[in-house]
């Protein structure tokens, strides 16, 4: 029987403990149970250990908030290891015992019977420019949300702008006029107009240092060719360039629209076809800048000078993409919206799954 050499190691990693459950072959039981610490010192003796095993070894654990550092080590110690994406691991429907002990033993069985998906781990580099696109994110989200809590504390207080859009010059003139003779309503004012500014200053510095990377060699001919594309500017292409990396290790473009989670859920049996909601299971930083960008094709087709200027010194193959782009998704999200009476949320969410294949196809063009 085949791999009966391959000694099977899966791990079940939380930030200070390891468990880990080691099979030789197909033996139903571990041969071996243990737990590791997530330190220094327990990955070099998880190492040693695992070297004075005889045969190939194979290590696995889900991918999760203890990050690569597991994988890089034992990759450098020559000891093979892959990472796997957890929302894709079988789960035993009337199964409601969780441990960590049982976690690493149904791993271990899954991995030897090839059930599971391995990811794609970044490099060093790649990770730390991910880090910094997601945390730019994170902070775009902290100011939006500290935005809404100062706009209710607001309306609470009975101040209700009438007089344009929000978060403008004149709306905040406005918001630095109002006093509260209540001490404690003026300071809550005060403090969460201070947060708000807070987060605006670190966005600030986020921006800048996303434009500093954009214009580096390694990125610059990616992040310019993905703009020529409506709705892609700086941020959005460098967000694509941090999250995908190189665009050609997706042989075609349905996977790389199914990595986006945008790809409709089926459920079908015999000669019913019944297809639901998208599916959600992939990357959703990459889904959440997709669908921003999509917003932009309910214009009208034509570009705009700024696009225009964007395009002309790229190749003419690229240039031809994001034009048929500007015709092809302009008319899905209004045929979606006037003959088929979806809402323009919907539509925009077909849009952004057409403008990845879009995208796809700018990411395979080389030279």
């Amino acid at each position: 029987m085949e791999n009966h050499n391959i000694v099977w190691v899966a791990m079940d990693t939380d930030a200070k403990e390891n468990q880990v459950a080691l099979y030789r072959g197909w033996d139903k039981e571990p041969a071996g149970e243990w737990k590791a610490g997530m330190d220094a010192q327990g990955i070099r003796k998880l190492i040693e250990r695992l070297q004075r095993e005889k045969g190939e070894l194979r290590c696995v654990y889900e991918a999760g908030p203890c990050g690569y550092e597991l994988y890089r080590r034992l990759r450098n110690a020559g000891i093979h290891c892959d990472v796997i994406a957890p929302s894709l691991t079988p789960r035993k429907p009337g199964d409601h015992v969780k441990t960590n002990r049982r976690d690493a033993r149904n791993l271990g069985r899954l991995y030897r019977a090839g059930e599971l998906t391995v990811i794609d781990v970044p490099d060093q580099k790649q990770e730390n420019l991910r880090d910094l696109t997601r945390a730019r994110e994170d902070v775009r989200q902290d100011l939006t949300r500290r935005q809404h809590r100062l706009n209710r504390f607001l309306a609470r207080q009975g101040c209700h702008y009438q007089e344009g859009d929000k978060w403008t010059l004149k709306h905040w003139a406005w918001i630095r006029k109002i006093r509260f003779q209540d001490d404690n309503a003026q300071t809550v004012l005060e403090e969460s107009i201070r947060s708000v500014e807070q987060s605006k200053e670190q966005l600030k510095t986020f921006d800048s240092k996303v434009e500093e990377n954009a214009q580096k060699h390694e990125y610059a001919k990616k992040v310019d060719r993905y703009k020529t594309l409506r709705g892609i500017a700086t941020v959005t292409a460098m967000t694509l360039v941090a999250e995908t990396w190189d665009m050609r290790r997706y042989r075609k473009a349905p996977q790389f629209m199914g990595s986006t989670g945008l790809v409709s859920s089926e459920y079908s049996t015999g000669e019913r076809e019944r297809r639901g909601k998208i599916t959600k299971a992939g990357n959703a930083h990459l889904r959440r800048v997709l669908v921003e960008a999509a917003w932009q094709y309910r214009h009208r087709a034509s570009a705009s000078k700024a696009i225009k200027s964007r395009r002309k010194a790229q190749p003419s193959e690229v240039v031809s993409i994001a034009e048929r782009a500007d015709q092809r998704l302009n008319r899905k999200f209004w045929r979606m919206v006037d003959r088929y009476n979806k809402r323009p949320g919907t539509a925009a969410v077909a849009v952004a799954r057409e403008l990845a294949g879009f995208i796809w196809a700018i990411g395979q063009i080389q030279g």
